[in-house]
């Protein structure tokens, strides 16, 4: 059959001129980046960074607010940063009022779905890929009752896992946070090549990192807001479902000494709630940019800080992180870890200069968590 020839239909060549060009964000030396939208009929377009509104007490680096675009007779929009500070990125295009994702670039997450733009941060080479032996990221899927739904968790498995197969691991669950699922620590985050490299270079243990998704409703159910404390379900399905399916399926030790959590934001928080009401399960903690703990939250953990001794005793690493940039996140992290002090708890803090609430901290804090476990 001849193929049809339309090159001469009406809007043939705007149709092609509009699906052709893409223009992926343009990174400049001095981390300036320029944004192209090639949009003739909009009347607006913006830039808005993800968590930028002043309003959310929050700060990308990317920007403050939003960048306004403009036009040129060709219909194509355009604005150009100030310096960003380095780290990935989130934002939106607003066209219209409407936000859609840059189709022209990646797009990240789960149920909210937001595109990025990587400023490099130069001599900082941690989570680049290099030429050590790399791990696996398997996808695992498994059943889980307390939602009646197919779940999938993300399971790295280090380089040598296939090499020694009478060798058994200490599992460390990373939990994401709000908007995002099980594959943000290995998209956005780059986890899998942050523990490589710390492996290869002998400053992390091999480990198996597990990286579910940090939501459980059922099928019927909406996605729940981030919310504190968080669902049972999501503890339900954590201890019930997730880690006996990770002990029956890899190579585990499976023993408290040899587990640790951490998440970021939303899973710091469920990391909080999960390890301290589960102490029997986990001795290692990692509190990755925890937004503001009201005093009244310190007797949601089961009475894990009434006796300051045992405490220390049983967690062996209780490891918090934020950004300087973080707005109240890094100013409260220090109060409410004073307050801890006073009462005799042990901990660790970490600060990350001029980094947010995205993932050049949160990329950080795994860099400084994962060397310190199950030593």
């Amino acid at each position: 059959m001849p193929t049809q020839d339309n090159s001469n239909a009406p809007n043939a060549n705007k149709q092609a001129h509009w699906f052709d060009e893409k223009f992926p964000p343009q990174v400049h030396p001095d981390g300036r980046v320029t944004f192209r939208l090639k949009a003739p009929l909009a009347q607006t377009v913006q830039i808005e960074p993800i968590c930028g509104q002043p309003e959310n007490n929050g700060y990308n680096g990317l920007g403050i607010g939003v960048f306004d675009m403009t036009k040129d007779e060709n219909g194509l929009w355009r604005v150009t940063t100030p310096p960003a500070v380095p780290g990935l990125h989130g934002y939106w295009l607003v066209l219209d009022g409407v936000r859609v994702n840059d189709t022209a670039t990646k797009s990240y997450g789960g149920k909210m779905k937001t595109c990025g733009v990587e400023i490099p941060e130069p001599g900082v080479d941690f989570y680049d890929i290099k030429d050590v032996p790399h791990g696996q990221v398997r996808m695992q899927w498994y059943y889980s009752q307390v939602t009646n739904a197919w779940r999938r968790a993300y399971v790295y498995v280090p380089a040598e896992y296939d090499q020694y197969p009478e060798k058994r691991y200490p599992v460390f669950i990373l939990r994401h946070g709000g908007g995002e699922d099980e594959t943000s620590w290995v998209e956005q985050g780059r986890a899998n090549f942050i523990m490589d490299n710390l492996i290869a270079a002998g400053k992390a243990v091999p480990m198996i990192v597990v990286m579910d998704w940090g939501q459980a409703p059922t099928p019927d159910q909406p996605v729940h807001i981030p919310s504190t404390p968080p669902p049972p379900e999501i503890t339900q399905v954590t201890i019930q479902e997730l880690i006996p399916m990770v002990d029956a399926t890899f190579r585990t030790i499976p023993h408290r000494e040899q587990r640790a959590m951490a998440g970021l934001s939303m899973g710091s928080v469920q990391t909080l709630y999960i390890g301290l009401n589960n102490l029997d399960t986990f001795a290692y903690l990692g509190i990755f940019s925890r937004r503001p703990m009201s005093p009244q939250e310190f007797s949601n953990f089961g009475g894990a800080f009434a006796d300051a001794e045992a405490f220390n005793q049983k967690v062996k690493l209780f490891w918090w992180g934020a950004g300087t940039a973080e707005e109240g996140i890094y100013y409260a992290t220090q109060a409410n870890l004073a307050e801890l002090a006073d009462i005799g708890i042990k901990s660790v803090f970490v600060e990350f200069p001029d980094t947010s609430h995205e993932w050049q901290t949160w990329r950080k804090s795994l860099y400084d968590f994962a060397p310190r476990l199950f030593r």
